[in-house]
């Protein structure tokens, strides 16, 4: 039941970001401008009690975000909540709480603590499409200190204005080896596990 909950949510997570591709593409910004690239966010679904936590295995991309002159945050194959990088076991645990990033309501259920080879520094910040399926797409040029990566495949028309290549931090793609080491719950101290 809990895989099959899982794959749901993952499901809709896919679902509304198609919904957000099949927008006009003079009403989504994705990938005109590389200002501001590597600026942090948080998406604004973590404002969401029931927003599944994110999952290291996937890419997210939050196309109308207002926190990025580039109107796109990044989530990179990066797991938990960004507003919360130890995580919680439970909603009755008492030593590790998760809140909405505004600290305003505590989030129910397990939040996984952030992977400490995929931070939020180094998976979840401002980014732009820099290259696509559409010749005459508008793609930026990555910044010094970063470059193109596919990371959305295009599985249909819907998804045609985020299908591409967006800018990464250099060093920073995903590699499925990286996944189910050590986490910010196992060294809470540890420099990479600042939100």
């Amino acid at each position: 039941m809990a895989q099959h909950s899982r794959a749901h949510r993952a499901l809709t997570r896919s679902v509304a970001t198609l919904l957000i591709c099949s927008l006009p593409a003079g009403l989504l910004s994705v990938g005109c401008d590389s200002g501001n690239v590597g600026d942090p966010c948080t998406p604004d679904a973590e404002y969401s009690l029931n927003f599944a936590p994110f999952s290291v295995r996937e890419v997210y991309l939050e196309s109308r975000s207002l926190q990025c002159a580039t109107r796109l945050c990044l989530v990179n194959h990066f797991q938990g909540r960004v507003s919360c990088p130890l995580g919680q076991a439970s909603s009755d645990d008492p030593e590790r709480v998760c809140t909405t990033p505004d600290g305003a309501e505590r989030i129910e259920g397990e939040v996984p603590a952030w992977d400490l080879d995929r931070s939020a520094e180094r998976s979840v910040y401002c980014s732009c499409r820099c290259d696509g399926p559409d010749p005459d797409g508008r793609y930026c040029e990555c910044p010094s200190g970063f470059e193109c990566q596919k990371l959305a495949p295009e599985v249909g028309f819907e998804n045609r204005e985020l299908a591409g290549s967006y800018c990464i931090k250099n060093g920073s793609a995903f590699a499925p080896a990286q996944v189910g080491g050590a986490t910010c719950a196992d060294a809470p101290t540890d420099a990479r596990c600042a939100p």
